[in-house]
């Protein structure tokens, strides 16, 4: 049975929503990364550094969760801008006519 209208465009609605936190995550991993390798050059062992660690492990682990979430709901990462971006449909010549 497929979805009603209203379910589908809640899906879709959740599908961006979870790509745009994605990203979010994404951004937030590489700052805390960035800011650790610099933390861990100039104070290893620092309280500092194991907050930096701290705060990396929990945005991957929170990307990790929405790619899962994203997977399970069996959307391409394509699919939708595919959709959308899709060219009209053309009349084919396949009559065997020249065309004028």
């Amino acid at each position: 049975m497929a979805p009603k209208t209203s379910e589908r465009s809640q899906l879709k609605r959740a599908v961006r929503q979870l790509r745009r936190i994605r990203s979010f995550y994404a951004a937030a991993m590489v700052l805390w990364a960035g800011s650790a390798a610099l933390t861990s050059w100039q104070a290893s062992g620092s309280r500092q550094l194991t907050v930096c660690v701290a705060l990396l492990a929990v945005f991957a682990a929170l990307f990790v969760t929405v790619s899962v979430a994203l997977r399970r709901l069996g959307v391409p990462a394509t699919a939708e801008r595919a959709q959308r971006h899709a060219p009209a449909p053309t009349v084919s010549n396949a009559g065997g006519h020249a065309a004028a």
